[in-house]
């Protein structure tokens, strides 16, 4: 078992016990998140055998936690669990896969939404724990989108461009763009695509 004291700077150790001592000049420990870039605005699509991977590293991190919790918080103001266990994970863990699909069929109560997210990590002391030498700060720096793709309708089906018409003439008339055959191509078969907004 591992415990902290923030205000000394020996270790020590009697029976099974390990007393940590942190030096008070000691920064606050941190996380820097290295999957996805953090400078990329990334979008997930909620569909079958859609995984998403976060990833991060540790920095002046003194005081080992037991367990992190990683959360999802939504800009509709839910919080949803990340992973597997329920958003709870070893204390040293560097990453962790959320399958988004499993997670949207077991909680029908709770969807997730299409809407921008923001992750956050903390550890045992909690979400509103503060800054302490050698301890984990608690880290939402990370903005993410989520998206559910819609159901495809074919041709003999139904299906029409209610747009296309409008969009062609725009482009038509425009001749920059006829003249330098401009195009854009959307994949809608995309499963995760990032956005740099610089």
């Amino acid at each position: 078992m591992q415990t902290a004291n923030p205000s000394q700077n020996t270790a020590s150790a009697s029976g099974s016990t390990t007393v940590l001592r942190i030096p008070a000049s000691a920064p606050a420990g941190l996380i820097t998140v290295v999957q996805p870039p953090a400078s990329l605005t990334s979008y997930y699509k909620i569909a079958p055998s859609n995984f998403v991977t976060f990833a991060w590293n540790f920095s002046y991190v003194l005081a080992t936690p037991t367990h992190l919790t990683v959360s999802a918080i939504c800009d509709n103001g839910n919080t949803y669990p990340v992973g597997p266990t329920n958003g709870v994970i070893d204390g040293t863990a560097t990453s962790v896969v959320w399958d988004l699909w499993s997670y949207q069929q077991n909680n029908p109560n709770k969807p997730l939404a299409q809407e921008t997210y923001t992750l956050n990590i903390w550890d045992d002391r909690g979400a509103g724990a503060g800054r302490a030498p050698g301890f984990l700060q608690p880290y939402s720096g990370l903005k993410f989108a989520m998206y559910t793709p819609e159901a495809y309708t074919s041709l003999a089906d139904g299906w029409s461009c209610t747009s296309c018409s409008a969009a062609w003439a725009m482009y038509s008339a425009n001749p920059l763009l006829v003249s330098t055959g401009a195009e854009r191509h959307l994949d809608s078969g995309n499963s995760h695509f990032t956005h740099d907004p610089g």
